[in-house]
């Protein structure tokens, strides 16, 4: 069934799998089909779905003024707990979850410290680290690259774990890393996605990391047209281009709203931290790009994955302090 509740700024569509859903997912910028992280999120609310045979409701938001008008139409519509994809929830569900203090909110990839509020971040710096390692070990050049979307303390940590596993697999690679934009415009523009890969593969990048949601799209499919690797993001996008993807830098996002979705009403609050040891973040290996990877590019992350779980290996998390210990250009 669909409702739809026309609000002031814009109208919003409430769309549930049955009569009686009551958890919900509201979807960040980029549509939940951007075969990254709104997807990730959606195949979450689907497993979830398909193994009980429950419903949900779900929102794509259209633009940033519609966030509080979702929240507040789900918590009024009686969903519970209701998911947030998205760094960009933080500033509204810090208003909003006071005023629905029975309802159990859950935001993904920021902080937010209510009593009813579960907040969880991903340690994205270990599982790009180890994309990193890979993608320096596969480029012949020396030279790899990083294509982030927008502008954020979030994409920093990605780049910056992926330059540090590049130097650990050679100290003598270069990293070359853009950033599309600084507004939310910046997770849906594949073509300037592809312009970035291209100019970074003109100075030398022969692998070539992804992680800018819909913008990504264009980044692959520019590494791919020209013959050098591409590293998808989030979802696994191994499939995406058979041969030319290097690896996908697993961020399970999905895992995160299934078991929201499961605890439901009884869902904890305070914060989640999903990392290596949690096997929250990861790279993938199927049938797509078993033949690019070998066992010895295998055995070397392994080994630098059970080193940072054992915390032999400290991978700097930009969010820290702002910086990182390798120099991108």
């Amino acid at each position: 069934m669909m409702k739809s509740f026309l609000g002031a700024a814009a109208a919003l569509a409430i769309t549930a799998t049955g009569a009686l859903a009551e958890p919900a997912l509201v979807f960040d910028l980029g549509g939940k089909f951007d075969r990254s992280f709104n997807e990730a999120a959606f195949n979450g609310a689907e497993m979830w779905a398909e193994e009980t045979g429950e419903s949900y409701r779900e929102i794509e938001l259209q633009n940033d003024a519609q966030r509080e008008q979702a929240l507040r139409r789900l918590a009024e519509a009686g969903s519970n707990p209701i998911v947030m994809a998205g760094f960009a929830f933080g500033s509204t569900l810090d208003v909003i979850a006071p005023e629905y203090p029975d309802t159990s909110f859950v935001i993904i990839d920021a902080v937010v410290d209510q009593p009813n509020v579960q907040s969880i971040i991903f340690q994205e710096h270990e599982g790009s680290y180890l994309v990193g390692m890979l993608a320096a070990m596969a480029s012949e050049s020396g030279t790899v690259g990083f294509v982030g979307g927008m502008d954020i303390p979030l994409i920093s940590r990605f780049a910056c774990g992926y330059a540090q596993g590049a130097v650990a697999a050679n100290p003598d690679a270069t990293v070359l890393a853009n950033m599309t934009g600084t507004t939310p415009a910046a997770w849906n523009d594949p073509v300037r996605g592809g312009e970035l890969a291209r100019g970074q593969i003109e100075r030398g990048a022969d692998v070539i990391y992804a992680a800018a949601g819909g913008t990504g799209i264009g980044v692959l499919q520019a590494a791919a047209d020209a013959g050098v690797f591409g590293i998808g993001v989030d979802s696994n996008q191994n499939y995406l281009h058979p041969g030319s993807m290097l690896t996908s830098m697993l961020k399970r996002v999905d895992v995160a709203v299934y078991n929201a979705f499961t605890a439901g009403e009884e869902i904890e609050p305070g914060l989640v931290v999903l990392g290596l040891e949690e096997e929250g973040v990861g790279y993938a290996l199927d049938e797509y790009n078993e033949e690019l990877i070998t066992e010895e590019m295998m055995a070397a992350v392994d080994e630098a994955r059970a080193a940072i779980i054992a915390g032999d290996i400290e991978v700097h998390n930009f969010s820290d302090d702002g910086t990182c210990p390798v120099q991108m250009q």
